[in-house]
């Protein structure tokens, strides 16, 4: 084999150089094409996932809402089952209902009135009483 020159190897190295300073230029272009392309990829792959959530959670809210309103129809029919059971307790045990009451309410203020008036056509008659007996013994 043959010595290589000086010159011959500065020409080959410089030639290498030349190559790897080739090859970055390269990548960098290549880098540029496919950013643009990856970039975009990017935002479509974005959009399908985003589009499959909005799915999911318009699903969810639905069977959230569905879930909602039989509960809201079970609490119902547990206050109304409530409300009967105290009732028939209430009455089982003597109480009076709160329309008794306001009856026996009425009666008695009607049962008051007619008293008083009673007691004040009694007070007219006993004063007339009284002056009819002042004026016989006075006579």
């Amino acid at each position: 084999m043959s010595k290589k020159t000086t010159k011959e190897l500065q020409a080959e190295l410089k030639d290498s150089a030349h190559k790897i300073w080739l090859a970055g230029l390269g990548a960098l272009s290549a880098a540029e094409d496919e950013g643009g392309k990856l970039f975009k990829n990017l935002v479509e792959r974005g959009q399908e996932i985003e589009k499959r959530g909005k799915k999911h959670a318009d699903k969810a809210r639905d069977t959230v809402s569905g879930v909602v309103t039989v509960a809201e129809s079970y609490w119902e029919t547990f206050e109304k089952k409530l409300d009967e059971k105290v009732t028939a307790t209430i009455h089982r045990l003597g109480v009076p209902t709160k329309d008794e009451i306001d009856g026996l309410t009425k009666k008695v203020e009607d049962l008051t009135a007619a008293v008083d008036k009673l007691r004040q056509a009694g007070s007219k008659a006993d004063a007339r009483t009284r002056a009819a007996a002042k004026k016989t013994t006075e006579a």
